[in-house]
């Protein structure tokens, strides 16, 4: 009697986490990669690096069924030139929202007073950047 129970008990808990992971799943991991923009997922987080300019996508990396995400991270701007040694890029809160189709991501980045910006990358392509120098 006591495994019968047991065998609905996670026979519930099973349909429960499908439904769950039914709504919701991760971007995968690895790099994505764009003109002006290269994107390196993890398990935790995202790394990302423009061509002047360096950010981080906070986890977890979950998008919703229909594709789209909105997360949240920092956004750090560069600059070409000599950089004094104590001088240190000020971080910028950002949001990082788009969807991802199949191996295609449109991302949209925004933070502090600038205009949004977005990119179009695919999964495993290294990225075009021109660092500034």
């Amino acid at each position: 009697m006591l495994w019968r129970k047991s065998i609905r008990v996670l026979l519930v808990v099973s349909v429960l986490l499908i439904s769950v992971n039914a709504k919701t799943h991760r971007i995968a991991t690895g790099v994505w990669g764009g003109e002006h923009i290269r994107i390196n997922v993890g398990a935790k987080s995202a790394s990302v690096e423009y061509d002047c300019a360096t950010g981080v996508i906070d986890g977890p990396l979950v998008v919703g069924s229909n594709g789209e995400f909105k997360l949240r991270g920092t956004h750090k701007m560069e600059r070409g030139g000599p950089v004094r040694a104590d001088e240190e890029p000020k971080q910028h809160p950002a949001t990082y929202t788009g969807s991802i189709k199949g191996n295609t991501m449109t991302l949209t980045v925004k933070f502090a007073d600038f205009d949004a910006e977005t990119f179009t990358l695919e999964k495993g392509k290294p990225g075009e950047l021109f660092k500034c120098k």
